[in-house]
C-alpha cells in the first residue's frame, strides 16, 4: 500500500509540472526540456534554447483543453467551422499564449530564476511564413476568437516551408531573401505522419457504365503526391478551449527510389520527393511564367483536397452516411483561392461516393460559404483552359458541368432577363478561355458576403452584380474585425494597464466595454497618463530603430505612419508627395514654424511588381536626401521598416499618432490595419473606402481626418474621361513636386530613373492620385493644426480607443455564426 501511494504521488507531481500553473511548476518543466528534449548542458543553452523550452512547457498546458475540445466535437455532435484560407498570418505564438492562458506574469518569474529576460525570449521566436498580409491576418483573428468564443474550429491551409520572403534592402531598393522560418524547428505544430491523403495531378479520365448501369467516370492520375497533417493549437481567451490549425505538408509516396540509386541514378532516386515537396515549398510562388501559375494551382488544390478528405473521414467516424455532411461541418472560403474545393467536393462524393449529382450538389452547397475580400478585377482568380485540362482533368469536366447545369437553370427561372449570362458564366469567353474561380464559389454556396459595408455595396452594384439578382438571399455584409487579445492587450501593454486601471480588464473579452473611457475624456490626470503613455511607446520603439539603423528620430515629432503591402492602389506614392511638399516648404522656408513629423513606411512589394519597387526605392530615396540635408534637421524624417510583419507591427502600432488610410474609394475591401491604429489611440487620416467608412461613423466625423474623392465622384471622373493633367495645371504645389522627381533630385541627378513612375502619373494616374492631392495637402494642413492642441488630441485619442469596440473579430465572428454558419455561441461574458 506504501508503494501504491507514493507511485500516486509520483504520478501527481509529474502531471503538475506538466500542467501547472505556479512558478515552481514552470520552472520546472523548463528545465526538463532543457535537459531531456533539447539535451543541453546549463553552460551551453542559447537564448533561442530557452525559447524552445519555454514554448514547449507552455504547449504542455494547452493540450489537455485543445483535446477535451476535440473529444467534445464528437461526443456533443456540435457543428464545426472549417476556414479554409491559402494564407494564416498567425505571428509569434509565445506571448499570445502567455496572455491568454493568463500565465504571463508566472512565466516571467520563472524565467528569472533562470537568468532569464522574457522580452527577449519572445523577441528569439521565428515569425511564421504562413502568411503575407490582411487575409491571412484576418484568418488568424478569426482563428482565435473563435476558440475564445468556444466555437469548435479548424483553420486549413499550407504548411509553407518557406514564407513569402524576407525584405531587404541594398542601395534603397527591396531585395528578396530567402525566409527559412523552420530552421530553428517549430515547438507549436504536432506532426501527424499517420494521417496522410493521397492527391492526384494531371492524366486522364475513363467515361463508362458499370456493373449495375450507372455512368462513372475514373480519373487516371499522371501522378500522386501524399499530404501529411501538421496540427497548432489555438488557444482561446481565458478559456477552456482551443481550435486547431491543421496545415498539410507535400511528400512523395515514395520517398527514394532504391532501383535509380543502385544504377547511379542518384537525381533520379530522389526526383520525385523533390518534385512532390516543392508544391509546399514557398508561399506564393512567382506567377508570371506558366510553370509558377501551375505551382499554385497545385498548391491550392492540394490543401482543399487533403482537408475535404480528412472532414469526410471525420464525419463517417460519427455518421453512417455524408448525406447530412452539412450538420458536421460548414466549410468558409476566405478568398478565391481555395474555391477549387467546390469541385474537388463534388469529386470526392460523385466519383468516390457514388452519389447522385443532385444530392451531392445540394450538399455540396450547404457546405461551402463564400467571401470576397476584392473589388479589384485582376484579383478575380482565373486559370486557362489548357492549364486546369493538364492539372486537374476531371475538375475541368465538373466544372463544365456545374456551367451547364448553371445556365440551364437561370434560362428556365429568368428566361435570360436581367441577367447577362456571360458574366455569370463559370467560363470566360473572351480571347484565350479561362474558368472564374469567383463564379464557381458564388454557384458552389449557400452564402456570399464582403467585408464592410461599402464593400458589400459595391459588389451587389458592380463586380458581382448579376449573381446578386440572381441570389439576393445569399448576400450579406461581415464587416472585418482584429482581435484586441493581440492587437492591444499584447502589443501595448502600458496602454491596456491603464485603460485596465480606470474601467477593469472585461474589455479584453468583450471590447464594447471601452466605451467606459468617455467617462474620462475630461480628466486632466488620465488625459497626462495617457499622452504619457503614447510618449513612452515612442521612445521605446525610437531606442529600437536606433539600434536597428542607426538613425535618431524625435520622440516629440507627429509619427504618420502607413505600413501595408506595398501597391499602387493603396497610394503610398500619394504620402509622398506630401512629404515632398513638406520638404519644398523648408527649401523656400528654412526658418518655417512648422510640425515636425516622422514619417514611417512598412510593407512588401510583390518580387515580380515593378512599379511597387520603384516605390520603394523612391522612398529611401527620399529618406536619403531629407537625412543629409542640413535645413531640415529634425522637422521631418523618414523610417522604412523593412521586412514589415506581425513582430513589427506590435511595435508599429502601438507609437502611432496618424494613421494613414489613403487608397483611392472603392479600391480597398475593408483594411484591418485602420482598425488596428484606431484600437492603439492613433487617429486616422483616409478616405471614404473599405472599413474607414465605418470607423469615422463609430469614433464620429470629427475624430477622423476626411479627404479626396467618393466612390461615385471617382467613377464620374472616369466616365468623363479624367485627365491628370487637369489638376497638375491647377496645383503649382504638385507642379514643384513633380518637378522635384524628374531632375533628379532624388537619384543623384539620374532623370531617367523615376521615369517610369512620374510617366503613369502625368499620362496615366488610374489611382487618381492628383485628383486627390490638393484635398490631401489641405486635410494634412488640418492635422498639423490638430496636433499642436495636444490635449485636444489626447481627447480625440481616447474616443477613437473608446468607440472601437465594433472591429473585434469576437463580433464578426458572432456575426458570421448568427447569419451565415447557424452556429449557437453563448453570452458575451
Amino acid at each position: 500500500m506504501k508503494s501504491d501511494s507514493k507511485k500516486k504521488e509520483t504520478v501527481k507531481t509529474h502531471e503538475d509540472t506538466k500542467t501547472g500553473m505556479g512558478v515552481r511548476d514552470i520552472k520546472q518543466d523548463i528545465e526538463e526540456h532543457l535537459l531531456y528534449m533539447l539535451g543541453k548542458p546549463a553552460s551551453m543553452t542559447t537564448l533561442n534554447d530557452y525559447y524552445q523550452a519555454v514554448a514547449y512547457s507552455i504547449r504542455n498546458r494547452m493540450m489537455e483543453r485543445w483535446l477535451t475540445s476535440v473529444t467534445g466535437f464528437f461526443e456533443k455532435g456540435k457543428k464545426a467551422v472549417c476556414y479554409f484560407s491559402a494564407e494564416f498570418l498567425i505571428g509569434p505564438q509565445l506571448g499570445r499564449n502567455l496572455l491568454n492562458l493568463g500565465v504571463y506574469d508566472t512565466v516571467r518569474e520563472a524565467v528569472k530564476e533562470f537568468g532569464q529576460d522574457l522580452d527577449e525570449i519572445i523577441e528569439a521566436e521565428q515569425e511564421p511564413g504562413l502568411g503575407n498580409g490582411g487575409l491571412g491576418r484576418l484568418a488568424a483573428c478569426y482563428m482565435e476568437s473563435l476558440a475564445t468564443l468556444d466555437v469548435p474550429a479548424i483553420g486549413f491551409g499550407v504548411r509553407y516551408e518557406h514564407g513569402i520572403f524576407e525584405q531587404r534592402f541594398h542601395d534603397g531598393w527591396q531585395i528578396e531573401v530567402t525566409d527559412n522560418w523552420l530552421r530553428s524547428g517549430n515547438p507549436w505544430e504536432i506532426p501527424r505522419p499517420e494521417r496522410v491523403y493521397d492527391v492526384k495531378f494531371g492524366g486522364y479520365t475513363e467515361h463508362f457504365t458499370d456493373e449495375n448501369g450507372n455512368y462513372k467516370v475514373k480519373w487516371i492520375p499522371e501522378r500522386v503526391v501524399r499530404g501529411m497533417a501538421y496540427d497548432t493549437p489555438i488557444m482561446g481567451y481565458n478559456v477552456e478551449s482551443a481550435g486547431m490549425l491543421r496545415l498539410w505538408k507535400a511528400e512523395a509516396p515514395e520517398s527514394f527510389d532504391f532501383k535509380d540509386f543502385n544504377t547511379g541514378d542518384y537525381w533520379g532516386a530522389v526526383e520525385e520527393k523533390v518534385a512532390a515537396e516543392n508544391i509546399t515549398k514557398v508561399l506564393y510562388p512567382n506567377d508570371e511564367l506558366l510553370r509558377g501559375k501551375r505551382l499554385r494551382l497545385e498548391q491550392q488544390f492540394f490543401f482543399v483536397s487533403c482537408s475535404l478528405q480528412n472532414l469526410i473521414e471525420m464525419h463517417l467516424l460519427k455518421e453512417k452516411s455524408l448525406d447530412n455532411f452539412y450538420d458536421s461541418f460548414v466549410a468558409q472560403l476566405n478568398d478565391t483561392h481555395p474555391s477549387i474545393a467546390v469541385a474537388e467536393f463534388m469529386r470526392l462524393l460523385v466519383d468516390e461516393h457514388s452519389m447522385e449529382w443532385e444530392s451531392a450538389w445540394n450538399i455540396t452547397r450547404k457546405t461551402f460559404c463564400y467571401t470576397n475580400h476584392t473589388l479589384l478585377p485582376e484579383a478575380l482568380e482565373k486559370w486557362s483552359l489548357p492549364l486546369l485540362s493538364s492539372v486537374l482533368p476531371r475538375h475541368l469536366e465538373i466544372i463544365y458541368e456545374i456551367n451547364h447545369r448553371f445556365i440551364d437553370e437561370i434560362r428556365k427561372t429568368h428566361g435570360g432577363k436581367d441577367i447577362r449570362i456571360e458574366n455569370v458564366s463559370l467560363i470566360d469567353e473572351e480571347g484565350e478561355k479561362y474558368v472564374r474561380m469567383a463564379n464557381l464559389a458564388c454557384v458552389g454556396s449557400h452564402a456570399i458576403n464582403g467585408v464592410a459595408e461599402i464593400h458589400t455595396k459595391l459588389l451587389k452594384e458592380h463586380t458581382l452584380k448579376d449573381f446578386y439578382t440572381l441570389y439576393p438571399e445569399k448576400f450579406s455584409n461581415k464587416t472585418n474585425g482584429v482581435t484586441p487579445r493581440r492587437w492591444l492587450a499584447l502589443c501595448n501593454p502600458r496602454l491596456a494597464k491603464l485603460i485596465t486601471s480606470r474601467i477593469g480588464d472585461g474589455w479584453i473579452k468583450n471590447l464594447e466595454e471601452l466605451r467606459e473611457l468617455e467617462n474620462y475624456v475630461d480628466d486632466s490626470d488620465f488625459l497626462e497618463q495617457w499622452r504619457n503613455v503614447k510618449q513612452e511607446n515612442k521612445s521605446e520603439q525610437v531606442r529600437y530603430a536606433f539600434k536597428k539603423a542607426g538613425v535618431q528620430f524625435n520622440i516629440n515629432s507627429l509619427f504618420d505612419v502607413q505600413v501595408k503591402r506595398i501597391h499602387e492602389y493603396k497610394r503610398q506614392h500619394l504620402m509622398l508627395l506630401h512629404i515632398i511638399t513638406l520638404y519644398n516648404r523648408i527649401k523656400k522656408n528654412p526658418g518655417l514654424d512648422m510640425v515636425p513629423r516622422t514619417f514611417v513606411f512598412g510593407g512588401k512589394a510583390a518580387p515580380g511588381y515593378y512599379m511597387a519597387k520603384l516605390i520603394v526605392k523612391l522612398i529611401n530615396s527620399v529618406a536619403e536626401t531629407i537625412y543629409n540635408d542640413s535645413d531640415v534637421a529634425d522637422r521631418l524624417k523618414i523610417l522604412f521598416i523593412w521586412n514589415f510583419n506581425v513582430k513589427t507591427g506590435q511595435r508599429v502600432y502601438p507609437m502611432a499618432d496618424l494613421s494613414e488610410q489613403i487608397s483611392t474609394a472603392g479600391k480597398e475591401a475593408s483594411g484591418t490595419g485602420n482598425m488596428k491604429f484606431s484600437m492603439n489611440g492613433a487617429l486616422t487620416i483616409g478616405t471614404l473606402d473599405g472599413a474607414n467608412v465605418e470607423i469615422r461613423e463609430e469614433v464620429g466625423s470629427e475624430n477622423f481626418f476626411l479627404f479626396g474623392l467618393t466612390v461615385e465622384e471617382v467613377n464620374a471622373l472616369k466616365n468623363a474621361g479624367y485627365n491628370p493633367r487637369d489638376f497638375l495645371d491647377k496645383s503649382k504645389d504638385l507642379q514643384e513636386v513633380m518637378e522635384l522627381i524628374n531632375s533628379g533630385c532624388f537619384s543623384h541627378g539620374n532623370k531617367e530613373l523615376f521615369k517610369p513612375l512620374v510617366d503613369s502619373l502625368l499620362y496615366r494616374d488610374e489611382y487618381m492620385l492628383f485628383a486627390d492631392y490638393e484635398s490631401y495637402i489641405e486635410c494634412q494642413d488640418k492635422v498639423s493644426q490638430a496636433w499642436r492642441d495636444q490635449e485636444q488630441w489626447n481627447r480625440m485619442s481616447i474616443l477613437n480607443v473608446a468607440r472601437i469596440g465594433k472591429f473585434s473579430s469576437d463580433r464578426s465572428i458572432r456575426d458570421y455564426c448568427r447569419d451565415i454558419w447557424n452556429i449557437e455561441i453563448g453570452d458575451k461574458s
